[in-house]
């Protein structure tokens, strides 16, 4: 989910977008946490492609930056713009469906600590310890 904010005191156009795991400085977010990593790919595709819409001047304020498990290429630099991300983000850059998920599928990280147990209870199911 990414959230656009407008600011109406400075201008009626968008100012930032918080996209939170979606696009992040360098890469884009996990696919499999939530769903199957396939599916997830899918969903995070059509996310893609709305936020590569959005103005290149649009300031992107991303969920994570480097030192997180929820990418593999993240940068140092907590924020960027959708037109510096479309320049150097190699998975925000793919335009093909199909391709994009084959990348995000290839080479999945170890998953964070819990992340199965968070997945349940996000589930509503119960957990067994």
């Amino acid at each position: 989910m990414s959230l656009l904010v407008t600011d109406r005191s400075r201008a009626e156009e968008p100012w930032f977008v918080l996209t939170g795991h979606t696009l992040m400085v360098g890469d884009m977010g996990r696919t499999e946490l939530a769903s199957s990593a396939e599916d997830g790919a899918r969903a995070l595709f059509a996310s893609v492609e709305r936020l590569k819409a959005l103005p290149d001047h649009m300031e992107v304020l991303p969920g994570a930056f480097s030192g997180s498990v929820c990418g593999c290429s993240l940068s140092g630099k907590p924020t960027s713009t959708i037109g510096f991300e479309k320049r150097f983000n190699k998975a925000f850059r793919i335009a093909d469906e199909s391709e994009f998920v084959a990348k995000m599928v290839a080479d999945i990280p170890p998953p964070p600590l819990e992340a199965a147990a968070n997945r349940a209870r996000n589930a509503g199911l119960e957990i067994v310890a």
